[in-house]
């Protein structure tokens, strides 16, 4: 019994450190460079994301929401990812101001894709809000889904064509 006892200890103590281990969005300033683009992510309009890799402290920046989704799908990642943030467009100010603070996880917003409104690097976006009902009211159109549901496609087109000749699926 006391093997037991100490055994559950053990398992409780690594899940409390499993959750302490989750960092907090940081505030976007205006030395945010994005991952893939190296510019001033504030610089371009549109929802941002920030990902935070298994021991690194400060997070990787996305000018868009869509780049920070092919990054996840990405197989040559650089390391585990601890905690993925992005703004929520159902608070934001405007389309240019997305505000500093504005953040939510990942999975738990919602995201329309498909829609009329490109992203601040003029591609094809993913417009993150916290709930189906922001999404629906904003106008944009598009499809509803949730982080996990976004296609690989949709946000690394090039790799799925590469993919698809590989594959001896020549148009």
């Amino acid at each position: 019994m006391k093997r037991l006892i100490a055994l559950s200890l053990l398992a409780l103590a690594a899940c409390k450190e499993d959750v302490a281990e989750i960092p907090t969005p940081i505030d976007m300033t205006d030395e945010a460079l994005g991952y893939y683009c190296q510019m001033y992510v504030a610089e371009h309009a549109g929802p941002k994301a920030q990902i935070f890799l298994k021991g690194r402290a400060a997070p990787l920046w996305f000018s868009q929401v869509s780049d920070a989704r092919a990054y996840v799908l990405d197989p040559a990642r650089e390391a585990d990812i601890t905690a993925i943030y992005v703004s929520d467009l159902g608070a934001a100010e405007s389309w240019a101001i997305m505000g500093e603070g504005n953040w939510i996880a990942a999975d738990d917003a919602v995201f329309l894709i498909e829609g009329s409104q490109m992203g601040g690097m003029g591609t094809p976006e993913a417009l993150p809000y916290s709930s189906a009902e922001a999404a629906n009211a904003s106008g944009y159109g598009g499809r509803i889904m949730n982080w996990q549901e976004i296609p690989e496609i949709y946000v690394r087109p090039e790799m799925t064509a590469m993919s698809a000749m590989d594959h001896g699926e020549h148009n």
